[in-house]
């Protein structure tokens, strides 16, 4: 083997692996699983799904005005996961809102 003047470049794979979530606490189910726009039929728009677990934040920090950490410790996470939870669901529901989507709560 002749020497080229470079050195040959090994890549590995690195897999990283997320963690496991925790077991979450729910304080109250939803009354309904499903909300869209009246008078479009479902089958005509798009679906954006909320976890129980978002819903669950947007219940107890918006519908109950709880603090993060309050919220937090009944749902059984950190403060900052309860954050993150509730971010997202309420990305998701104001996506929904302003581009009349359906809203499904799923239970995962």
């Amino acid at each position: 083997m002749q020497y080229s003047g470079h050195m040959p470049i090994f890549v590995q794979k690195l897999i990283v692996m997320s963690r496991t979530k925790g077991c979450r606490k729910i304080g109250q189910f939803p009354n309904a699983y499903v909300f869209k726009p009246a008078g479009i039929q479902a089958c005509k728009l798009r679906q954006v799904s909320v976890a129980l677990d978002e819903y669950e934040a947007i219940r107890l920090a918006d519908e109950q005005g709880l603090y993060h950490a309050e919220a937090a410790e009944k749902m059984g996470v950190s403060r900052q996961t309860f954050g993150r939870i509730l971010e997202k669901a309420r990305e998701k529901v104001a996506t929904a809102l302003v581009n009349g989507y359906v809203l499904v709560i799923e239970e995962r």
